[in-house]
């Protein structure tokens, strides 16, 4: 029943509560009221054919038909009744109501029945909302949802991209179907499988698949759904949800985002009586303790494995962990597949393209950019989405939505083509650098302009080269405005270039051991070990006089990149005013059109450029097939507050996408 039927039976219900009110209330059918003297008077003059006396209540008949009502001022008057006698009126009398006893027992009983009330509101409120499903008293039981083996529509047909994860789990598969051909041999299945993977790389999928394969039951909880206010509840919801499992068996519990109970013991203030750890407790008797728990597998995901308690990760509980990275090429192009199925392409769509151009994309980004090309075919009236629909989309994810709303002055606007001009020809010029992707002065999300570098392809790991080549076109920005307005006039647009070239100059010294100056030693601390003064003690590793020479290395780093950068933009200011005149023109070039002017060619116009009319945008490329797209790490435009914001995906300063 929807809202508009519950309204109107409402307002029916209302409307006929008030007519039978008004029925009751009727002033044709009230009796006359008249004071006790009117009454008394008639009855001496026999006008009064008959009353009924109800308490201090007088109502009753005239002799003409007429009905009466009057209210005698005290409770006993011992002359009325001789005058109603003597006058020939018939006097009715009326027996008090009296209550049953079980009105008289509800009376008694409200207050307590209140107070109860009360009492469980406030526990259902405590417990979350509810305490499970059979009401305040059940908080004890477990939340985990059973989803039967019809209601589980998820294959590994819908899973793409993590061929290696279902490799490892395809035998889970196996066991749950016929679990005597490993029992012949004496071989036991995994009684857990930890699923560890950055956010929206389908772990969770991953584990439903393997129900919806196997035709098992599928218990699915949060790994906050244990924690409670109150010591022992966890544990409780733990016990009970293991018990629902042993009779659905063979099945497969599910515990998404584990890290939030099995966190490592002995950490907090609470000691062995903290709730956390009494679930965490619980959970590890339950897996591997003197009861065995045939036919149930437990299947766990995080995306932070380095926090779990040890006794988790040990054989006989979550012995096995599958790694569920992010795609490479050849596994986003099936995940486009999977989605691009779901919406009505046109004939230009090509998945290995778009699958090129999205390095250290997740399954859910991939989602999420085909809903975001639709979404543009349907504000574009189109039946079809096309190529153009995806590489808007794919823009708008990694560089952010254009705010062509926002007005610049034409000063902010050339100062913003020189900055990313200055990035953009760096990284074309410096050695081993990603390959510019686009350019673009239109603010998009919080930033003023746009330099995207994209690779040719996946990469796992960054070399010194690659780092220095990034660290110089990061300055590059800087180094253009100061050519082109003077010391004085550079703007705070780079303050967050300056931020991350200082922080890839400093990890090069201290963790990643590049620098011949300081060797191959780690200097920095790291939270999860201690190098020197024991567990707990804070010990550290570098004196004061190694410290200093820590800065003047990364001081002597960024000097080197900021000159050679200084010495780049100075061999190529033709090209740095081409480029920045062609953004003020067209707003986006790409590709193609940077290509022209590192040649010394006048760039072309846009594809979507028509008649002079302005607007860039963000045009299609429409690469073939054979030469490389560019893909993944998006750099930095500027804030409109001054300073410079990341982008989508920008390279990760601790060690490049793979977080080396």
């Amino acid at each position: 029943m929807n809202d508009m039927a519950k309204n109107l039976i409402l307002w029916l219900v209302i409307a006929a509560v008030l007519l039978t009110v008004f029925n009751n209330f009727s002033v044709e059918n009230a009796p006359q009221t008249m004071n006790y003297s009117q009454f008394v008077e008639q009855v001496q003059n026999q006008q009064i054919e008959s009353v009924t006396i109800d308490g201090y209540t007088i109502s009753g008949e005239r002799t003409d038909g007429s009905q009466f009502q009057t209210i005698r001022p005290a409770a006993e008057d011992p002359k009325l009744m001789d005058d109603l006698l003597a006058h020939n009126v018939t006097v009715v009398g009326k027996k008090p109501e009296e209550q049953s006893l079980w009105t008289r027992l509800l009376i008694a009983s409200f207050p307590i029945l209140l107070i109860l009330a009360i009492f469980m509101f406030f526990m259902r409120q405590m417990q979350g909302g509810g305490a499970g499903k059979g009401g305040p008293m059940s908080f004890g039981k477990s939340k985990a949802k059973l989803l039967s083996q019809d209601q589980i529509k998820t294959t590994f047909a819908d899973v793409a991209g993590c061929d290696e994860a279902k490799e490892e789990v395809e035998e889970l598969v196996d066991f749950l179907r016929d679990p005597t051909k490993f029992q012949r041999l004496g071989g036991t299945i995994p009684r857990g499988v930890l699923m560890v993977g950055p956010p929206g790389t389908g772990k969770t999928l991953l584990a439903k698949s393997i129900a919806g394969e196997a035709k098992v039951p599928f218990f699915s909880i949060s790994g906050s759904d244990f924690v409670e206010m109150f010591v022992g509840v966890g544990a409780s919801r733990v016990r009970d949800m293991f018990e629902q499992a042993k009779k659905q068996a063979p099945c497969i519990i599910f515990i998404d985002e584990i890290d939030a109970v099995g966190r490592s013991r002995g950490a907090g203030m609470g000691g062995g009586n903290d709730e956390r750890e009494q679930t965490l407790n619980q959970l590890l008797v339950e897996m591997d303790g003197f009861e065995a728990n045939e036919g149930i597998i437990v299947i766990a995901a995080t995306n932070r494995p380095d926090v779990l308690d040890p006794a988790l990760l040990r054989p006989g509980r979550f012995d096995r962990q599958v790694v569920v990275p992010l795609p490479d090429i050849r596994g986003r192009e099936h995940i486009l597949n999977v989605h691009l199925r779901k919406v009505p392409l046109a004939d230009d769509v090509k998945p290995s393209l778009i699958a090129r151009g999205t390095p250290g994309f997740s399954g859910a980004d991939l989602a999420n950019l085909v809903n975001e090309a639709a979404l543009f075919a349907a504000r574009g009236n189109k039946r079809l989405v096309g190529m153009e629909e995806l590489e808007m989309a794919k823009d708008k994810i990694m560089m952010g939505a254009e705010r062509r709303s926002m007005v610049m002055t034409e000063k902010d606007k050339l100062n913003t083509a020189y900055h990313e001009s200055g990035h953009a020809i760096i990284g074309l010029v410096m050695p081993e650098h990603d390959p510019v992707y686009k350019v673009t002065i239109i603010p998009r999300g919080r930033a003023l302009g746009v330099t995207m570098f994209l690779p040719e392809e996946d990469r796992y790991s960054l070399s010194r080269q690659q780092i220095i080549s990034q660290i110089c076109s990061l300055f590059g920005g800087r180094l253009a405005e100061e050519m082109t307005l003077g010391p004085n006039g550079v703007t705070t647009g780079a303050s967050n270039d300056i931020k991350r070239a200082t922080e890839l100059a400093h990890n090069m010294v201290a963790k990643w051991g590049l620098s011949d100056e300081m060797g191959p030693i780690m200097y920095d601390e790291d939270e999860s070990h201690q190098f020197l003064g024991g567990p707990g003690q804070g010990g550290k590793l570098k004196s004061g006089e190694t410290t200093t020479r820590l800065d003047k290395e990364v001081r002597r780093i960024i000097d080197d990149c900021y000159a050679q950068a200084r010495q780049i933009l100075e061999d190529n200011r033709d090209k740095l005013d081409a480029m920045a005149e062609a953004l003020v023109q067209y707003e986006t070039i790409d590709a193609d059109q940077l290509k022209d002017i590192m040649e010394g060619r006048k760039p072309r116009p846009p594809k979507d450029w028509e008649d002079g009319s302005p607007g860039g945008g963000s045009p299609v490329t429409g690469r073939p097939e054979s030469e490389p797209s560019p893909s993944d790490v998006a750099e930095d435009g500027d804030d409109e507050d001054g300073e410079k914001k990341p982008s989508r995906r920008p390279s990760d300063p601790l060690g490049g996408p793979a977080g080396s």
